[in-house]
């Protein structure tokens, strides 16, 4: 573009002129109308106070008239001459009473007409008026009676042939009526006071047909478009001519409501009307004052005040036009400059436009302008680096695109390759994209899926499914797979927002979890089965138990027990048991389960529910259970084990009205059962049962009692060496203080039912705490200390924990502790029972085997159980003077026991010949009364 070319039609300066100049000639306008509005609504308001003013001036004046003309009628009322001519006694007549008195109240008072009525209304006499027989304009007779009636002066308006206040009092002659006194006044003194007091001209005005020759006014008094009559105003000549010109193009109701504006040879006045019922009196009969108002001068007054502020705005427009050319002349034509030479950064010009554009420096009148210059040159600068920046880009572009070809051949072959569902569908449910897996799971190839259902394709099997869910909410649908079979499908959605051309589209990624939900339906179905026998487990079992155990349900409860299952594991090993196991459960699936629940319970404990049955089918199917287990048998070994078990049978709600007390009714009927060797069931019914059954509750009550409220007591026992004379150390003992009698109990009485409800654990841990205690409080802290724990606390892997917690917190040495361990309740369950027995040696404690030789196999573990101690069973000591066998046996034991390097102890040593075979027998240590009766652990307590 060449410098002379111009790139616009209008220069900048001159659209700000032409802008600025509306706005400003716009604001001139707007002030002159705003300020003549003002000035008007100001008029207006003066207006209707000045309507407001005369209506209250009238009021004043017609009501001060009433009140003087009461006073007048009162005072001649109360004349002598009027009240004796109106009596009976009267010599003078009515129409005479007044004569002296009339002459001053018509030219003093201005009144125009008196008369007098009798007390029915009648008329009497009259004075002054066209007629002195009769009144101009007879009062209603209603009126005058209702004065009368009420003894009370009243007064009206009324215009006929002319208008007139009247006043009517009445005329009392000693306290009684005598008749009404009639007064009326022309309203033309009351226009006329009016007139003096405002300074308006005023007019009265009589409505309706008139007749003119009684009223002596002339024809041009008529109003004809208002049907009126003007009976009085003030300067005829101006007023009357204006009136018939505001007849013609205003009516009375609209005076009355609001002044109204009229020109009139030139003039505008201001005309209103006042009626005169709306004056402050009853009646009227259909008058008006109407009044003038010359607002000529006024309302001159408003358009020279408009002119003036008009005239201000243009001048003050045209000073500010003046003054912005002034200021945005040197401006615009810099500008103009830069709009001429700046396009030039557009066409790559950059070297040419630093050239034609110079910097201007103002010092510290630097504007705008100056800044835009150094802006466009420093932007010509940037824009030429851009430009190199943009060339350089480009070919770093063309690389990136070729690196986006190989990303996007990545991608294809990843989705087609990966074992996912991967669909884009849009907003109408078509496809538009499918990977290879999603076609392969509905048997297609991926183009002939393009522009199908969605739905349809991968949800064949129906049913509600949110395709509008939050974005990262998965759903799960069923997939039809080619095969026939369901595949269950975990789908997740993201919406695209890049794909423009497919409104709503969205991915859905779906994952088959088919062999997922086949683990979760296994391991719902585990939750309520044993996984060795596929019954119904403990927990099941309990919970059917709660819901049928109801107080308006009967039934029954085998509980059993398999024999001897303890020796199979031992001689088999745990697979030869979880054979037998499977063998029984087998048994009890294909017999017995359509005829009750049957579970496992745990270990060799098996349970069934027989709901609605009585006590003899319940019998029957333990009979029945019995005899099928017989036909059963394992090879163990080349030794055939069978299946032989104890059944416990308990009815509720006879025996138990909870599951709790029922589970515990068939397991006492249970252990009833193991006493009978060949029946091997049990029903629990009889009187014996039920005093057993409620001695259990008893003392399972007792034991609960004893370990909340610390009811036990520690004894201990001397173990004295088989050379020395003294103790070395002592079996700790303990009793129970009976909660009832506060007697001590013997443990024969307790322990059993502590083993059998478990809470033989907590008895066992409160003697390992208190044994603790009472050690650390003997001040001989050589002295040992031996403490009995049961065969179930062998098998609590929490045991050492609890017992090293124990010794850590009381600060006893773990050499001064013996735990002792029947050798029924090690061999029990070996395995466990030898991993506690070595930690707990390797604590520091020493372990001895108690009730040795009981056992049938107390040599095979004697070598492989880490006992420190053996303590002979009491039976084979009691008797060992005479019973050769007993010796044999003890021998035997003492010789293996120091082969092992185990030291032995006697139990029940009652005289010294026992003691005397002992100590030629070389065992180490006795125990018994001969050495020392038991004793409380704590004598000084």
């Amino acid at each position: 573009m060449s410098k002379n070319e111009k790139p616009y039609r209008l220069s900048l300066k001159w659209k700000a002129f032409a802008l600025t100049s509306l706005v400003l000639v716009s604001l001139a306008l707007l002030i002159s109308w705003i300020s003549y509005r003002s000035l008007m609504s100001q008029f207006d308001e003066n207006q209707l106070a000045n309507q407001e003013r005369q209506r209250h001036q009238i009021s004043v004046a017609l009501r001060s008239s009433a009140s003087e003309l009461k006073q007048l009628a009162a005072i001649v009322a109360a004349s002598e001459a009027l009240k004796v001519s109106l009596s009976q006694e009267g010599s003078v007549p009515v129409s005479e009473a007044l004569d002296s008195q009339w002459p001053t109240l018509q030219l003093d008072a201005g009144v125009d007409e008196l008369v007098i009525y009798d007390t029915q209304g009648e008329h009497l006499a009259t004075y002054g008026g066209l007629y002195s027989e009769a009144p101009e304009v007879p009062p209603e007779k209603s009126w005058l009676m209702n004065i009368i009636a009420s003894e009370s002066p009243d007064d009206r308006l009324i215009c006929k042939m002319t208008c007139r206040q009247y006043v009517a009092v009445p005329i009392l002659v000693e306290g009684d009526n005598a008749g009404v006194l009639l007064l009326s006044r022309s309203l033309v003194d009351v226009m006329g006071e009016f007139q003096r007091s405002s300074g308006d001209d005023l007019a009265l005005l009589s409505e309706g047909k008139v007749n003119l020759e009684k009223t002596g006014l002339h024809a041009d008094h008529r109003l004809q478009p208002w049907n009126s009559l003007v009976l009085a105003m003030t300067h005829y000549d101006e007023t009357l001519p204006l009136l018939r010109e505001a007849s013609r193009h205003l009516s009375l109701p609209a005076l009355v409501k609001r002044h109204r504006s009229i020109e009139f040879r030139r003039q505008q006045y201001m005309i209103g009307a006042v009626a005169l019922n709306q004056a402050g009196s009853s009646g009227g009969g259909g008058g008006y004052f109407i009044s003038f108002d010359n607002v000529t001068q006024q309302l001159a007054e408003i358009k020279a005040s408009t002119r003036s502020v008009a005239l201000a705005s243009v001048t003050g427009w045209l000073w500010a036009e003046a003054f912005l050319l002034l200021i945005l002349w040197r401006p615009t034509r810099r500008i103009r400059t830069l709009s001429l030479y700046l396009p030039g950064l557009a066409k790559g010009e950059f070297e040419d436009v630093r050239g034609r554009i110079s910097r201007h420096y103002s010092g510290k009148a630097r504007d705008e302008i100056d800044v835009l210059s150094d802006t466009a040159v420093e932007l010509s600068f940037q824009l030429e680096a851009l430009e190199m920046e943009v060339k350089s880009r480009g070919i770093e572009l063309e690389n990136q695109v070729d690196a986006l070809e190989r990303e996007r051949d990545l991608v294809n072959n990843l989705m087609n390759s990966a074992q996912v569902l991967v669909v884009v569908h849009d907003g109408d449910d078509k496809i538009l994209l499918a990977n290879r897996y999603a076609a392969f799971m509905v048997g297609k190839v991926s183009d002939e899926l393009m522009g199908q259902s969605f739905k349809s394709c991968f949800l064949p099997l129906g049913g509600e499914w949110g395709l509008s869910s939050l974005p990262g909410r998965s759903e799960e649908s069923e997939l039809l797979a080619p095969d026939g079979s369901s595949k269950a499908i975990t789908w997740s959605h993201a919406p695209l927002v890049s794909w423009s051309s497919a409104p709503g589209a969205m991915v859905s990624v779906g994952v088959d979890i088919t062999e997922r939900k086949n683990a979760e339906i296994r391991l719902a179905w585990l939750a309520h089965r044993d996984p060795l026998t596929e019954l119904y487990n403990r927990r099941y079992f309990e919970e059917a138990l709660a819901r049928a155990v109801t107080p308006h349900n009967s039934g029954a409860m085998l509980y059993l027990d398999l024999d001897r299952f303890k020796e199979l594991n031992e001689l088999g090993g745990h697979q030869a048991g979880d054979r037998l196991l499977v063998m029984i459960s087998d048994l009890f699936r294909d017999q017995f389960s359509h005829i009750g629940l049957v579970a496992r319970l745990g270990g060799d404990e098996f349970a069934v529910l027989l709901e609605n049955a009585s006590a003899d089918r319940a019998v029957e199917v333990a009979e029945k259970i019995i005899l099928n287990l017989d036909e059963i048998s394992l090879d163990v070994d080349g030794q055939k084990y069978r299946a032989v078990a104890s059944i416990g049978v308990a009815c509720y709600p006879e025996n138990g009205g909870s599951p709790k007390e029922l589970m515990a009714s068939a397991d006492f009927a249970m252990y009833r059962a193991k006493e009978d060797a060949l029946k091997r069931w049990h029903l629990l019914s009889s009187t014996a049962d039920r005093e057993s059954l409620q001695k259990r509750v008893y003392w399972e009550e007792q034991i609960r009692l004893s370990l909340e409220n610390d009811g036990f007591e520690l004894w201990r026992q001397p173990i004295r060496s088989v050379s020395g004379n003294e103790a070395e150390h002592y079996e700790l003992l303990i009793r129970m203080i009976s909660p009832d009698t506060g007697e001590l109990v013997s443990p024969g009485l307790f322990i059993p039912v502590a083993e059998r409800s478990g809470q033989i654990l907590a008895i066992d841990r409160w003697v390992i705490s208190n044994s603790l205690s009472m050690m650390r409080s003997i001040p001989n802290s050589s002295t040992r200390f031996a403490l009995n724990i049961s065969g179930q606390s062998l098998r609590d892997e929490t045991l050492t924990a609890f017992l090293g917690q124990q010794l850590h917190d009381s600060g006893v040495a773990p050499e001064r502790l013996i735990i002792e361990v029947t050798e029924t309740a090690a061999v029990t369950d070996f395995s466990t029972a030898r991993a506690i027995l070595q930690d707990i040696r390797k604590m520091g404690c020493a372990i001895a085997l108690d009730d040795f030789g009981v056992g049938f196999s107390s040599f095979y573990y004697l070598d492989q159980l880490p006992a420190d101690y053996i303590k002979i069973d009491g039976s084979f000591i009691q008797d060992l003077p005479e019973n050769r066998r007993s010796q044999m046996l003890v021998k035997g034991i003492a010789e293996i026991a120091k082969g092992f390097g185990k030291c032995t102890v006697a139990e029940f040593v009652d005289r010294q010949e026992v003691y005397d075979i002992l100590k030629i027998y070389g065992i180490d240590y006795v125990q018994g009364y001969w050495v020392g009766r038991p004793e409380k652990a704590f004598p000084d307590s």
